[in-house]
């Protein structure tokens, strides 16, 4: 695989990043009190070795980017120490790529985080309405004048990308995308191939081929399934999902390690070298995925298709 620009092992060796919508508070009379429990998380997956932290300027409306911002004053010095990559392009009913308004929102952000530059910055959803140039000046003006480091983008199609990056001098870094044992439409695209079933599939075809081909970060946001692998209540869970609990139940006590762990790992062992996106908030739990990276080194090609083929729900075609 072609290597990044910088080095996502290097900035987070649990190579896990901590998604941050869930700071700030539910709304802002209650800000105040969501300090606090924002630190937490925050000082728990620096100790659990994560130094990658996701945002986007929408998460709780800037309130989470404020939180993190409180943190930083709170650890000074820690600031080099850390990667910190924002999303932008989403607008209150519509999405919008204009350059006027990632020009604004990158300023917001870094306003609220209280520093000066975002190692990465990604577009946050597909906007029918881009004009790719307008993009390209953009990136180019905010480069230029050290607010952003590196582009990426997230919900992106192969096609997309590949329209997008003609215009731009910087290779695109990132793509986010939902990617967990719940989620498996980005395996079984490739499974499907001249099988009829290919035509439920509903992931880019080719995409992950394409990003590992060009060194492309495929970050996967929803990893832990909301918990569905790892204690949420299975009463009304499809069966692959109670299959797929016992499975990682069992290489959990087999791996000695977190259900969680073995949530991740799996999606760690793929060849992509997908990075989970963690979004919980709980100090607890995301110290239950520092483990993350070694249970993805151990797993062996049986056990990778062994929580496959139960998550799936049916066997292989």
């Amino acid at each position: 695989m072609q290597e990044l620009p910088f080095s996502i092992r290097q900035i987070s060796a649990s190579r896990l990043a901590l998604g941050c919508m869930g700071l700030g508070g539910d709304s802002a009379a209650g800000y105040r009190d969501a300090v606090a429990p924002a630190m937490a998380a925050l000082d728990a997956a620096l100790e659990a070795g994560i130094a990658l932290f996701d945002h986007a300027d929408i998460y709780r409306e800037g309130r989470a980017e404020a939180a993190f911002g409180a943190w930083l004053v709170a650890r000074p010095g820690l600031r080099e120490r850390i990667c910190i990559q924002s999303k932008c392009g989403i607008r209150a009913g519509r999405y919008d790529s204009s350059r006027a308004h990632i020009l604004a929102a990158v300023d917001g952000i870094l306003q609220r985080l209280g520093t000066p530059w975002l190692d990465v910055l990604l577009l946050h959803r597909p906007d029918p309405l881009m004009e790719r140039d307008e993009v390209a000046e953009a990136f180019a003006r905010l480069e230029s004048e050290g607010k952003v480091r590196h582009f990426g983008v997230s919900n992106m199609s192969l096609h997309q990308l590949r329209f997008l990056q003609q215009a731009l001098p910087q290779p695109l870094v990132a793509n986010q995308m939902e990617m967990s044992l719940s989620r498996l439409d980005w395996v079984d695209a490739g499974v499907h191939v001249n099988q009829p079933a290919g035509a439920t599939v509903n992931f880019a075809d080719g995409l992950v081929e394409h990003c590992m081909r060009k060194g492309i970060q495929l970050q996967a946001w929803g990893a832990l399934a909301q918990g569905l692998f790892s204690g949420r209540p299975l009463a009304h869970a499809p069966v692959g999902a109670r299959d797929a609990a016992r499975v990682v139940r069992e290489l959990a006590e087999e791996k000695r390690a977190t259900v969680e762990a073995v949530v991740l790992g799996w999606l760690m062992r793929h060849p992509a070298a997908i990075l989970p996106v963690i979004g919980t908030t709980r100090p607890e739990r995301i110290t239950a995925c520092r483990d993350a990276a070694r249970v993805a080194d151990s797993f062996s090609r049986e056990e990778w298709y062994l929580l496959y083929v139960a998550a799936r729900g049916r066997p292989l075609p």
